[in-house]
């Protein structure tokens, strides 16, 4: 029988190996690789007595599904999802190799270690131990691996749900983050639950002018120069805040005193509370939590120096909070263009609502029950995360979805949330231990 600390030691070598493959996801069919890290994880499975299959839609996309069986049909089954492909780093920008997956002061950095490598790995490790100590679930217990995450799951798990859905359909499944420790005012810490997510429309705005000799500017119709007034719009819409339950739950559960809950509950007040707010990582949470928001990420225009452009394309990432449909997200569009509209093409890219799970079910309870096991005296509370991950396509599949891990405070609020496709992103060892054994913890509960 294995300990915690030699657990830890190995979900630390695996989380190295994972973040060396270096499975990285430029939004192209041909990026990812994930290959790479599929095998290595079948590979570490292998001899458990898991049920393993891949699953491969295009060269290199490569998702892995491992199974133990329930032993009792009628009972509730459980799936740990995780991915394998991590976004682009720019090495120049980081302390250490972002793809080295060094050790360093109890610390593993690399892309990947916060998003989401760490918890892939593991969820990997609970499962191994879990099948080597002969733990029979009642319902089933799957783990799985794909590929695609950071780029709308395409060859991932919307490809899976679609395509193969009896294979990977759950009652309950736990995918990123969560479990993030937060300091109530009682000074006992809340434990953030992924209860749903945002919708997300991503949209391309070709912006359209007149072609004409760049040495004559003079009252020419420049797509370019209307690009950038877009771009002014875009940056200064200011829609109102809308509060949700999701966010109604995770500040009362907070319990922070009036002066700080009430403007963060007052649609009317918490956009002024956001601005003046000292801890800008939870400023820019509180606002993205309670407002739809535009991004303008990319541009692309021009032909040549003295050419003026007729031609401009500029991307757009727009998150949308529940009950958003199409119609209103480009309502909102044509509202910020105002009388740029007719000079502006929107061709939507992706088109997917804001998502969620019900948050009084028994995996709840089960999450509340064991996590108070590693943080006495914690409370769940349930956050809606203004970024995208694969519980929007399980939930399709009628599956209770949440975002979960547990995490040490070696690591603050301010940084974690700053690493999710930033520099430097990095995680603890004891971060490790804690999400390995609560994984197997919550396998004993939910489903011994």
């Amino acid at each position: 029988m294995t300990t915690d600390i030699q657990r830890a030691d190995e979900a630390t070598d695996l989380l190295q190996h994972l973040i060396r493959n270096a499975c990285v996801n430029d939004g192209t069919p041909a990026s990812g690789h994930e290959a790479r890290s599929a095998e290595l994880l079948q590979g570490y499975l292998e001899g458990t007595g898991a049920l393993m299959e891949t699953y491969e839609p295009s060269p290199g996309r490569k998702s892995l599904v491992a199974r133990l069986p329930g032993t009792d049909p009628t009972a509730p089954s459980l799936t740990l999802l995780g991915h394998t492909d991590v976004v682009p780093a720019t090495p120049s920008d980081w302390t250490h190799d972002p793809y080295g997956g060094e050790l360093i002061d109890g610390e593993i950095w690399g892309r990947g270690a916060i998003d989401m490598l760490n918890l892939t790995t593991t969820m990997a490790t609970a499962f191994r131990h879990l099948a080597l100590d002969g733990f029979r679930p009642r319902g089933d217990l799957t783990y799985i691996a794909v590929a695609d995450e950071e780029a709308l799951s395409t060859f991932g798990a919307r490809w899976l749900c679609a395509n193969h859905a009896d294979e990977v359909r759950s009652d309950y499944v736990i995918t990123e983050s969560g479990g993030f420790p937060m300091n109530g005012a009682d000074g006992l810490p809340r434990l953030p639950v992924i209860v749903g997510e945002k919708g997300v429309f991503w949209c391309v705005l070709t912006v359209t002018g007149t072609p004409g000799h760049a040495s004559q500017p003079l009252r020419t119709d420049n797509a370019l120069v209307k690009a950038a007034e877009v771009v002014r719009r875009i940056d200064e819409y200011r829609p109102r805040a809308e509060l949700h339950e999701a966010w109604v739950r995770f500040i009362e559960g907070l319990g922070f005193p009036p002066e700080l809950s009430e403007p963060l509950l007052d649609p009317d007040r918490i956009d002024d509370f956001c601005d003046e707010l000292p801890l800008l990582g939870l400023a820019r949470q509180a606002h993205a939590c309670t407002h739809t928001t535009m991004a303008p990420t990319i541009l692309h225009g021009g032909t040549k120096v003295n050419v003026i452009p007729d031609r401009v394309e500029l991307t757009v990432d727009i998150r949308a909070l529940p009950g958003w449909d199409t119609g209103e997200v480009r309502a909102m569009l044509d509202d910020v263009l105002g009388d740029l509209s007719d000079s502006v093409e929107i061709d939507f890219r992706a088109e997917e609502p804001a998502s969620s799970s019900p948050i009084d079910t028994p995996l709840w309870d089960a999450l509340q029950r064991v996590s108070r096991v590693f943080y006495p005296g914690s409370t769940n509370v349930p956050f809606l995360t203004v970024g995208a991950t694969d519980a929007r396509y399980t939930r399709t599949l009628g599956a209770t979805s949440y975002g979960f891990g547990l995490h040490s405070t070696a690591i603050g609020f301010e940084q974690y949330g700053a690493m999710f496709h930033g520099i430097d992103e990095r995680v603890d060892v004891e971060s490790l231990r804690l999400s390995n054994e609560m994984w197997m913890a919550l396998a004993h509960d939910f489903l011994g």
